[in-house]
């Protein structure tokens, strides 16, 4: 498999997977294109071609982790990286329901902590189950399931009326 055949086939995916995770297109473009480069240097290490595309999204979260270590290493953090949880009632149940548009989901999704956001993002917008996000992160899936579980309730309190 050539690199512009990946490229053509899977960057769309990963520049959204770039976004939920960064949370703006300009660094979701550098990850990317990063991410691609990572993947030519790297291509004949990828073992089985049929999981190319989790492999890319493995590239692209140690990227994301990478710049955030980075920032914190150089004092460059932004604010929504180190957002703390907003202490808000929870609404009802019908109340948390309530659809986001794209724009205020990923507000939403950027507040998280970078733990819960990662496997939010693998488990509802990658639709990979527990064992897969448990092997991605390389983590027990106990761990999945609760910061699934945690994750979920943090978005909970976020997503109120109140919020918008």
């Amino acid at each position: 498999m050539e690199i512009s055949q990946l490229v053509d086939q899977h960057y769309e995916s990963v520049f959204r997977f770039a976004y939920r995770l960064s949370g703006t297109s300009h660094e979701a473009e550098d990850i990317s294109q990063q991410a691609f480069l990572d993947a030519q240097r790297k291509l004949d290490t990828l073992r089985d071609p049929d999981k190319v595309r989790a492999w890319l999204f493995m590239i692209v979260r140690n990227l994301y982790r990478r710049r955030i270590r980075d920032r914190v290493t150089h004092g460059e953090v932004a604010l929504e990286v180190l957002a703390d949880p907003v202490d808000q009632k929870r609404g009802s149940d019908q109340q948390v329901e309530q659809s986001l548009d794209s724009e205020s989901l990923q507000q939403v999704l950027n507040e998280l902590p970078e733990e819960f956001r990662s496997v939010l993002l693998l488990f509802y917008f990658r639709e990979l189950s527990y064992r897969e996000i448990a092997e991605q992160l390389d983590v027990p899936i106990g761990t999945v399931m609760s910061r699934l579980s945690r994750g979920k309730k943090q978005l909970r309190e976020r997503i109120t009326p109140e919020s918008y």
